[in-house]
């Protein structure tokens, strides 16, 4: 006896399954290009070496990154909303492909300077789109599922990302010749792999037939639920202003006053912040919101108090513990941040909404971070750093009472 199947389920099952191959493509670019956001992380200290930065040069530099990023953001971070998710995505990984090939060929400060911000500037296409796409291309390929594996994937390819990124650096600057070029050599193959692997993919969004007047980036709350955005983005900007440190200072901070110079230790200090965040967000996936985000904020408020401890009494070990554990607690905050937003926003306007929270976050990135490099100038670093330590605890404060608010309102 055998039995029909309807053409309208024979047709369904492969576009299932052609989303869900999509999902992981998808996934490894995005994994790929922050990985390279992050690449010039433990070379750092190399380019003081050799050019005499000094800490606020490199703050300069992260800072012409993050210009990028959030510039990005403004212009180009909702566009995939109508111009397909894969013609951006692709659009930005060839900035980055361009990025990588000026790291490699040129290592003066102005190239510096160029290739961080076009790093910056296809990063900051990347985030909204990518995280927009991988939660369309989840949805059409597991449509009886829920929000959990979305969450958990772009989340870790997005923070796991910026802590693979120096990690792989560190280890080539280490034990590789021409520290400085080969990196971007590896990445730039990389890139170029990502941009075949999203070109594979099924496009999600269906293009209008009259494509709507351009129009910047709009930075508001009014994306489904005001408050609950709003709590959301705050503690995005927490959690990216602890990234921020990891990927810029911290370097400088571990070869200067804590006397730890290796590269490959460079790249992995900040692999632990990265990899405590992407390791929390897959052990905090049933928990509720609300627990969540309790749980984040005790973990930054907790790290940042043993980070500086560390750095005041000299002490490596605990300037690791503390950056583990504040690295976790961010983690676990961005990646509710990002599912309340994702879930909240119309799928119209899913890419604008989640440009903005992205937007936030980078803001988070360069403030916090540029202003500690700014006062390394006028006081040691370990001033700096307990200052830099009590505005954190107080930004903590701030997004506990958001929080608390946005659930005795739910309730």
């Amino acid at each position: 006896m055998s039995v029909s199947i309807p053409q309208q389920a024979r047709t369904a099952a492969p576009a299932s399954r052609r989303h869900d191959v999509g999902f992981w493509l998808v996934a490894f670019s995005f994994l790929t290009a922050m990985a390279f956001s992050t690449v010039p992380t433990p070379l750092y200290a190399i380019y003081q070496q050799q050019d005499g930065f000094s800490t606020l040069t490199v703050t300069i530099v992260f800072g012409a990154y993050a210009i990028g990023v959030v510039t990005s953001l403004l212009l180009a971070g909702h566009v995939s909303d109508w111009l397909g998710r894969k013609r951006v995505l692709i659009a930005a990984l060839a900035v980055l492909t361009v990025s990588a090939l000026i790291f490699l060929i040129w290592h003066a400060l102005p190239a510096l300077l160029v290739a961080r911000l076009l790093c910056g500037l296809g990063v900051g296409m990347v985030t909204a789109t990518a995280t927009a796409f991988l939660n369309e291309l989840h949805a059409a390929g597991r449509p009886d599922s829920g929000q959990g594996r979305f969450e958990l994937v772009s989340t870790a390819a997005n923070i796991g990302g910026l802590g693979v990124g120096p990690l792989v650096s560190g280890y080539l600057a280490q034990f590789v010749a021409a520290p400085l070029r080969t990196p971007f050599a590896v990445f730039t193959v990389l890139l170029l792999l990502s941009i075949v692997a999203v070109s594979l993919s099924p496009e999600t969004v269906q293009r209008p037939a009259e494509r709507p007047r351009y129009h910047p980036q709009r930075v508001t709350a009014d994306h489904g639920d005001r408050a609950g955005f709003v709590a959301a983005a705050a503690g995005a900007f927490l959690s990216f202003t602890i990234f921020g440190l990891a990927t810029s200072l911290d370097p400088g901070f571990v070869a200067g006053t804590l006397h730890q110079p290796g590269r490959l230790l460079a790249g992995a200090v900040a692999f632990v912040v990265f990899g405590a965040a992407a390791l929390a967000q897959s052990t905090t996936t049933s928990m509720p919101l609300g627990t969540r985000n309790a749980l984040g904020l005790a973990g930054v408020a907790i790290g940042m108090i043993a980070l500086v401890t560390g750095m005041e009494i000299t002490s490596f070990a605990a300037f690791l513990i503390g950056s583990a554990v504040a690295g976790a607690g961010a983690g676990v905050l961005f990646k509710s941040a990002v599912g309340t937003v994702a879930a909240m926003a119309a799928p119209a306007v899913r890419g604008e909404a989640l440009a903005t929270l992205f937007f936030v976050s980078y803001v988070g990135l360069i403030l916090p971070t540029l202003a500690l490099g700014i006062a390394s100038r006028f006081v040691d670093a370990r001033t700096s750093m307990v200052w830099f330590g009590a505005v954190m605890l107080l930004l903590a404060a701030g997004a506990a009472v958001l929080a608390r608010r946005v659930r005795t309102r739910s309730a």
